[in-house]
């Protein structure tokens, strides 16, 4: 019969745990670590970030939110929200997981959409200084509620009313 000992250094098998919990904490801080879509949100910490991404997609918006104000996205679901979270959805956003909670709205005047007779408007919602959804809304009696992206066919020929699929914009 054979009997194997070993020595084990404590401080060595201390400074390689933590060495490992280090490395591990600092994978969970560079990739975000909860999997929410949050964690790839892009940033609006202050009101240059917010007028970029929005500029980002090609709209050109006043400087300054014409309104800004907290909103509580809703918990029980109706099918207004439903309709406005399959927007969402389209662009890779999904409010769901916000449903309770206060976040930040931001509304810049759009100035650039083609064809406008009445005011549009970009909305931003924002929630710990990330974008989490918002939308393009034409406030003209037959106006729209659209995604960020310029729809294809205002880009080709402005002067063309456009009609975004209901898949894409829900009615109110």
């Amino acid at each position: 019969m054979m009997v194997m000992t070993a020595k084990v250094d404590i401080k060595k098998t201390v400074i390689i745990l933590a060495a490992v919990v280090g490395v591990i904490l600092a994978l969970i801080l560079l990739f975000g670590g909860s999997g929410s879509a949050t964690a790839s949100a892009p940033a609006a910490s202050n009101n240059d970030s917010r007028v970029k991404f929005l500029t980002d997609f090609g709209w050109t918006v006043n400087a300054s939110p014409t309104q800004s104000s907290q909103v509580r996205i809703p918990e029980k679901q109706s099918e207004l929200y439903e309709r406005y979270n399959a927007l969402q959805k389209s662009q890779g956003y999904d409010l769901t997981q916000y449903a309770g909670k206060t976040v930040m709205r931001y509304v810049y005047k759009v100035t650039n959409f083609p064809g406008a007779t009445d005011p549009v408007y970009a909305t931003l919602l924002v929630y710990k200084n990330q974008i989490i959804g918002g939308d393009i809304t034409n406030t003209a009696a037959k106006g729209v509620v659209q995604g960020f992206k310029m729809q294809n066919t205002q880009q080709a020929n402005p002067s063309e009313p456009t009609s975004p699929t209901e898949a894409t914009a829900p009615t109110t």
